[in-house]
């Protein structure tokens, strides 16, 4: 098992690979830096191996598909995820590692936020949508993550080992996020310096069409992580329109004695037992979901005495 690992998922970052290597080679220089090639079109695996990085490849696309594969075929005490364009600097790697290796941190966070990011950034959507998501999910989770989608993180084994990729994409990071808060995992942050992309180098992100499977990812996860809140939320909206279908025809009773709008009373009827099967519902998954909480706390502890060994 490695003691500390840098992980760095690459598609086409043939003008920056070489120096995050470098940097990374000259911060922690006992790491092993594995550079994970997501069929680059240019130079990119082959300037990582010339600058000593342990090339290997992940021929399904998406970060989410490179993550994967990272998180099954290393062992090591401390990973750090980084990405290979040079906008996260290697100077604050010591420190999360650290915190992995010495406080038994699960995932610790580079916090770009609250630092340079929204004047290094020159893209605006991208820094209301970072904004949307980071209030988005601690209001939904109740929790104090201070950047959900930075590229820039450091795991312990036991959360590498027992975290489920389902993403493929950028959506990702969220992913590991909600993960980390719904199963109680220590999560820290730390304070970087974002800068920008060198001018050229591409971005690979797009705004509208990632910036929507982000949200659909939270979408979805709020519902599996807590489904409770989730089929409450529906049970009130069905409550709400059974109500308001309800006062119209309980009016005309008190006013004429008669029930004239049979059809409306009916589809009150259908939108009340909708709002109490919806109820039981998050009832139901809920409990099922703190089962699997149980499940994975044991499935913690067996981990930790295997890694032990």
């Amino acid at each position: 098992m490695d003691k500390i690992a840098v992980l760095i998922p690459c598609y086409n970052e043939e003008k920056t690979i070489g120096k995050v290597v470098d940097d990374w080679k000259r911060e922690l220089p006992e790491a092993i830096i594995y550079v994970y090639n997501n069929n680059s079109a240019d130079r990119t695996a082959e300037i990582a191996l010339e600058h000593g990085a342990i090339v290997r490849n992940e021929y399904m696309q998406g970060k989410g598909n490179v993550i994967r594969r990272m998180f099954r075929e290393i062992d090591a005490e401390c990973y750090i995820m980084i990405d290979g364009d040079d906008t996260y600097p290697a100077e604050n790697g010591r420190e999360m590692a650290k915190l992995v290796l010495e406080k038994q941190v699960d995932m610790v966070v580079g916090d770009r936020l609250s630092s340079t990011y929204f004047e290094e950034n020159k893209r605006p959507f991208h820094n209301m949508g970072n904004t949307v998501v980071r209030n988005s999910i601690n209001t939904l989770f109740k929790s104090d993550i201070r950047d959900v989608m930075t590229g820039y993180r450091a795991f312990s084994y036991e959360f590498v080992k027992t975290f489920p990729v389902l993403s493929k994409g950028f959506e990702i990071e969220t992913e590991m996020t909600i993960h980390a808060i719904d199963k109680n995992m220590y999560v820290e942050n730390v304070i970087i310096e974002y800068r920008d992309r060198p001018e050229d180098s591409e971005s690979k992100l797009n705004t509208y069409s990632d910036g929507f499977k982000v949200l659909r990812t939270i979408f979805r996860l709020f519902r599996f992580y807590k489904p409770l809140g989730f089929f409450s939320i529906i049970a009130l909206i069905l409550l709400a329109l059974s109500v308001g279908f309800f006062i119209p025809v309980f009016a005309e009773y008190l006013r004429t004695g008669l029930v004239l709008r049979i059809p409306t009373l009916v589809v009150c009827g259908f939108a009340l037992i909708a709002a109490i099967m919806s109820v039981f519902t998050g009832l139901i998954l809920s409990n099922i979901q703190e089962k699997g909480k149980r499940d994975f706390e044991m499935e913690l502890i067996r981990l930790h005495d295997t890694s032990k060994r």
